[in-house]
């Protein structure tokens, strides 16, 4: 047992052991307005995270989420500024972001593009036309109800942890027990054995990358409904954080292993590593570069394990 979630442990014991240097740095950091804050930003970042994880199940990658994100969140200010109730302009944007995913998924599943291709070239398309149409333009003057989870509404970040929570738990269920879940874990291990198997492989990549878009749209509506503008830029590096956190919750990026617990474990620690740099009075530009090498750890550990394994399973 202590074998299987091992990278989950040394997550969270990398999580207590940043706690506990700030508690004792800077014990500020963990007000409860900082904590509000960190748990309000993140929350899109875990549901995005939850898709991501799923995706490099199956030995895929998208890294259109950042710009997917913008063009969600961009979608439902602009539906509720023509008179639509709230929501319905998250539904917009939710299907929006189901659109944009199903179309990367076909591109990968089907015409068989490398996902790393078809997600960069959606991604670099998705923000010029994004900033095209927009012309670099923020949507203002939103409805009044359409902020209902800005930070004077203190029910509402109660609400959004039950449910985020609830979620975790389900997708994490799901992937474990269903199987439909299952059969994520087996494309991305081997999908020609899956094949075999009768697992329509094809549509198990290309229904990942739609739920991710899915996913991406309400972590937009979440975002969105928290201001009272919604910059047309959001969601810069968006990608580099999400996928850093499932590589570092322990997801083989090669397919086939993870789980939602780490995932989830990444997020949390990727998300305190920004604000703790402000407080630690480290320049917030180092967190990118914490990112990509985080990024480029995980992987080079994942190789060495998996030489390791073949070593001892040919010996």
């Amino acid at each position: 047992m202590r074998k299987r979630y091992a990278r989950e442990l040394s997550v969270a014991v990398s999580i207590l052991i940043l706690a506990v240097v700030l508690a004792i740095v800077t014990p500020g950091y963990f007000s409860g307005e900082n904590l509000s804050d960190l748990f309000l930003a993140n929350m899109p970042v875990l549901l995005i995270a939850l898709g991501m994880n799923m995706v490099i199940l199956t030995g895929q990658i998208d890294i259109s989420v950042g710009s997917i994100f913008a063009v969600c969140g961009i979608v439902a200010g602009v539906l509720s500024k023509a008179g639509m109730p709230v929501l319905a302009a998250a539904a917009g944007a939710v299907a929006a972001g189901v659109v944009m995913g199903a179309v990367n998924g076909a591109l990968v599943a089907y015409v068989r593009i490398p996902s790393i291709v078809v997600t960069l070239a959606t991604m670099v398309a998705l923000r010029d036309g994004l900033r095209w149409a927009t012309q670099g333009a923020w949507v203002s003057d939103l409805p009044p109800d359409f902020q209902w989870l800005g930070l004077s509404q203190g029910s509402y970040p109660i609400l959004i942890a039950v449910s985020a929570v609830l979620f975790v738990a389900a997708i994490g269920w799901g992937l474990r027990n269903l199987a439909a879940g299952r059969t994520v874990y087996a494309t991305g291990s081997n999908a020609e054995a899956g094949r075999l198997a009768g697992i329509d492989t094809n549509m198990v990549t290309f229904s990942v990358f739609a739920m991710t878009g899915a996913l991406t749209g309400i972590a937009a509506v979440l975002n969105s409904v928290r201001f009272n503008q919604i910059p047309s830029n959001a969601g810069l590096g968006l990608e580099m954080k999400v996928i850093a956190a499932v590589v570092v919750g322990g997801t083989s990026i090669t397919g086939g292993s993870g789980s939602t617990a780490g995932t989830v474990l990444g997020v949390i620690l990727m998300g305190a590593i920004g604000p703790a740099l402000t407080f630690l009075g480290v320049s917030a530009y180092w967190e990118r570069a914490l990112q990509g090498a985080i990024i480029l750890a995980a992987v080079v550990v994942e190789l060495i394990r998996e030489r390791a394994e073949k070593r001892v399973s040919h010996a």
